[in-house]
């Protein structure tokens, strides 16, 4: 009973075949062969339009480098304060920006409160030297909650970065589990609502190792391939992360592995509503599930080999009793209906 993170997950069969099967041979390196331009191609596709995909071997090096190629002299990028930007990385996107800062965002469940978000910006009016510039605003969907933006929230947050001459970053390293929940399209819930770049996430999903920073209008990439090259995730075997993504959008299969991991978690958040002793900390919709237990619960869960962390209690979560304690846990591609039966017969 493996509930800790969808990154304990290993690879989706397919993906594995797909690394094998492009193992042998000649391809050119860099990103400029035949099936890197496919792969690309292939992205334009889903989101319907043309776009830039610079693929790269993490989350974080996809988040860093959207914010980097929007920075300047005293940048401040904008989101959510458990955003995985600010909580998460090490200080990576402040490096990579070359030293720019992130001013967190107050909003309940993980989604930044678009008057939040008014208020903050303007601690940094353009025009005051003193306190540098505004130069984005960065969400995360699905959230660090496991809750997810609408189309419309998403559009608040775009009037809002666009009023201000702002460009909009997602941080999609759940994108597919948000897609699902929502039942839009790519394009949807992106270019549509109003995103400029998407840090699109495989490796929680399925993927050994596969993530592509996506900017929807490639002419305001010019710079990225420089900033990914400085940035170290220019690969030179980039057709291995181009096999991951070609096997992962085959057929839809990101689709149904992100559809599997989010019903798992329905089942999971069902279970624990009908425990005498567990409740949900709040409605998530995605493959998180956060939960308070007795602690005496929680060991006994333990106990019996489930596996999953503590968590942090955010502000907006609630009175948590001193011997009662906030749970994660995470459902992924490779978590079964027999997992989550036995979960919930020991917790009952």
């Amino acid at each position: 009973m493996i509930f800790t993170s969808d990154n304990w997950a290993g690879a989706h069969p397919d993906i594995a075949r797909a690394l094998s099967d492009h193992s042998g041979g000649f391809a050119a390196a860099y990103g400029a062969s035949d099936l890197d331009r496919a792969v690309e191609r292939r992205f334009s596709e889903l989101f319907e339009t043309e776009v830039a995909v610079f693929f790269v071997g993490t989350g974080t090096a996809a988040n860093s480098l959207a914010l980097a190629s929007a920075a300047k002299p005293g940048g401040v990028a904008f989101a959510h304060h458990q955003a995985h930007i600010i909580a998460d990385e090490c200080g990576a996107p402040e490096f990579f920006s070359g030293g720019g800062r992130l001013a967190a965002v107050d909003g309940g469940h993980g989604k930044i409160d678009p008057e939040n978000l008014e208020m903050t910006i303007a601690r940094y009016p353009a025009e005051f030297v003193h306190a540098g510039q505004p130069v984005a605003v960065s969400i995360t969907q699905a959230t660090e909650s496991g809750t997810v933006y609408s189309t419309d929230e998403i559009r608040r947050i775009s009037a809002i970065a666009e009023k201000h001459h702002l460009p909009l970053h997602m941080d999609g390293a759940r994108f597919a589990n948000a897609l699902v929940a929502l039942d839009v399209s790519p394009a949807e819930m992106t270019i549509a609502s109003g995103i400029d770049m998407l840090s699109f996430g495989g490796t929680k999903n399925g993927c050994w190792c596969a993530e592509a920073l996506i900017v929807f209008d490639p002419g305001k990439a010019e710079q990225l391939p420089f900033l990914r090259k400085r940035g170290a995730h220019l690969f030179s075997k980039s057709r291995f992360i181009a096999a991951q993504f070609a096997a992962y959008l085959h057929d839809d299969l990101w689709l149904r592995l992100a559809g599997h991991a989010n019903r798992m978690a329905d089942q999971m958040r069902q279970a624990i509503t009908l425990a005498s002793d567990a409740r949900l900390a709040w409605p998530s919709q995605t493959n998180e599930v956060f939960a308070i237990l007795p602690q005496d619960t929680a060991a006994g869960l333990r106990h019996h080999g489930a596996q999953f962390y503590d968590w942090p209690v955010p502000k907006d979560c609630g009175a948590i009793a001193p011997q009662e304690v906030l749970v994660r846990l995470v459902t992924s591609l490779a978590t079964t209906p027999q997992e989550i039966d036995s979960f919930a017969s020991h917790l009952r």
